[in-house]
């Protein structure tokens, strides 16, 4: 759903056959069948919950038995906790990690060989503006994009040379069903949203213009640049009076 979804129609738009990961079969089978109808292309459904500790193994096994070559890998899977950090279940605090974290490095190391071995492929994980500081409310959320971030810019570097793009997008607040599953409250939220083709749009232009991370609205942009001016607690305290998680 949310950004995944709208990837995958922009992804079969310009004729890409598809691996579709999800933990809802019967949601991916709809997604698929009506871009198999309309687009023509082949669509693999992989039904797979990416808190779990083994699931990144699985999708590339279930890429491998298929014979599937991965030229797009879109690490776009989240979850977060709205609250205070010493009130997140410790099973919770175990999915987010696994999820934002674990999956997103497991699954670029076991189907980078691949990439690199081709001398092709590209690499684009969905990272936030959350990440750039802390953010009081969603700290464990901030802190695993923060993780995103580097990695992808350490792998850009590490890969440039190889015929590998690794990007990374820093979105705001997105129109998803995110925040509700979160626990977020986004009529408190004060800054606007955008929708989710405006996160892949910008990552397209990324993409054709080598871009290492990209802010799809120019919102964004202003308000990373900002940052320079800031202190860092004036960014982090900033930070938590946009997205509101803690206003009573």
């Amino acid at each position: 759903m949310g950004i995944g979804e709208a990837f995958a129609r922009e992804f079969a738009a310009r004729g890409h056959n598809l691996v579709l990961v999800a933990r809802s079969r019967e949601k991916l089978q709809i997604l698929a069948d009506q871009l198999c109808r309309e687009r023509g292309i082949r669509v693999e459904v992989c039904v797979e919950d990416l808190s779990h500790v083994d699931a990144a193994v699985s999708v590339y096994e279930f890429c491998s038995q298929l014979h599937i070559k991965i030229d797009f890998l879109v690490n776009c899977a989240g979850l977060s906790q709205a609250g205070y950090f010493d009130d997140i279940p410790m099973g919770k605090l175990d999915d987010i990690m696994m999820v934002n974290v674990m999956a997103v490095a497991k699954l670029t190391r076991l189907f980078l060989p691949g990439m690199v071995a081709r001398r092709q492929g590209n690499i684009i994980n969905i990272a936030s503006l959350g990440g750039l500081q802390g953010v009081p409310g969603l700290g464990l959320y901030s802190a695993s994009k923060a993780f995103v971030i580097t990695l992808s810019e350490s792998l850009y570097m590490e890969l440039k040379n190889k015929g590998i793009h690794v990007l990374v997008v820093c979105p705001g607040f997105i129109t998803t069903g995110f925040f509700d599953h979160a626990g977020h409250n986004v009529t408190k939220i004060r800054l606007p949203l955008s929708g989710v083709d405006v996160v892949v749009q910008a990552v397209m232009r990324g993409l054709s213009n080598n871009r290492i991370r990209i802010y799809p609205t120019l919102l964004d942009a202003i308000l990373v640049f900002l940052q320079r001016f800031a202190s860092r607690k004036t960014a982090v305290r900033l930070a938590g009076y946009f997205a509101a998680v803690n206003d009573d």
